[in-house]
């Protein structure tokens, strides 16, 4: 966690909200990342998303098995569902945030089913290539 401090205290001095995040498999630091959202006006550049994203890129793998991530924030809904994506081990924060709660996906009008039937087709067909 201290890596990740040290991750967060770089956002801040960029003028980011700071938040650090570092990728551990065996007690070994594989990544690290911190917030670079203003910097990279990318919704997507979470200190989390970042670190998750350098460890697939040095383990040559999407798969993340037996990583742990720490961050020195509670993740939000996204980076929680990529490190579920990336099969990660566990996830390990430093504070809570009202902001990063569940609830707030409510905010969110989701609709389902839409071209349910050709969009399962689709998949169906991949999958059963590949095995």
């Amino acid at each position: 966690m201290k890596v990740a401090l040290s991750e967060a205290r770089k956002a801040y001095s960029l003028a980011e909200v700071p938040v650090g995040a570092v990728v551990v498999r065996d007690g070994i630091i594989i990544s690290a990342g911190h917030n670079l959202r203003e910097h990279t006006q990318s919704a997507l550049a979470h200190a989390e998303l970042c670190a998750l994203d350098a460890a697939c890129v040095k383990l040559r793998s999407w798969r993340l098995l037996d990583c742990v991530l720490y961050v020195t924030l509670e993740p939000c809904m996204m980076c929680i569902g990529a490190a579920i994506n990336a099969r990660m081990a566990s996830i390990v924060f430093g504070c809570s945030s009202q902001e990063s709660r569940s609830a707030n996906i409510t905010e969110i009008d989701i609709k389902g089913g839409v071209l349910g039937n050709e969009c399962s087709f689709l998949l169906s067909h991949f999958f059963l290539k590949c095995r």
